[in-house]
C-alpha cells in the first residue's frame, strides 16, 4: 500500500491485491471522499462476490458510506 500525503499528489492511498492472475484495486482521494475499487477475476470465478463482500465491509462499517457509481466491463 502506498499512502500519499498530499504535497506531490492527492492525499489518499493506493492498495492492490494480487492473487494468481486476479486483482483487486483500491484508489483513495480522501479530499474528494472517494473510494474507487477495481475487481478483475480471471477463469470461470464471478468478481460479483468480491465487489458484493468488499462494498457490505464498508457500508456497516463505515456511518454514511453510499455508493456512488457502479459499472462492469465484460472480459475480454
Amino acid at each position: 500500500m502506498e499512502v500519499f500525503d498530499g504535497t506531490a499528489s492527492p492525499a489518499g492511498f493506493a492498495a492492490v491485491v494480487l492473487i494468481d492472475e486476479s486483482h483487486v484495486t483500491a484508489h483513495c482521494y480522501s479530499d474528494e471522499g472517494l473510494l474507487a475499487i477495481d475487481v478483475f477475476t480471471c477463469g470461470p470465478h464471478d468478481p460479483e462476490h468480491v465487489v458484493k463482500l468488499i462494498h457490505n465491509g464498508l457500508v456497516s462499517g463505515i456511518n454514511g458510506v453510499t455508493l456512488a457509481r457502479k459499472e462492469r466491463v465484460n472480459r475480454f
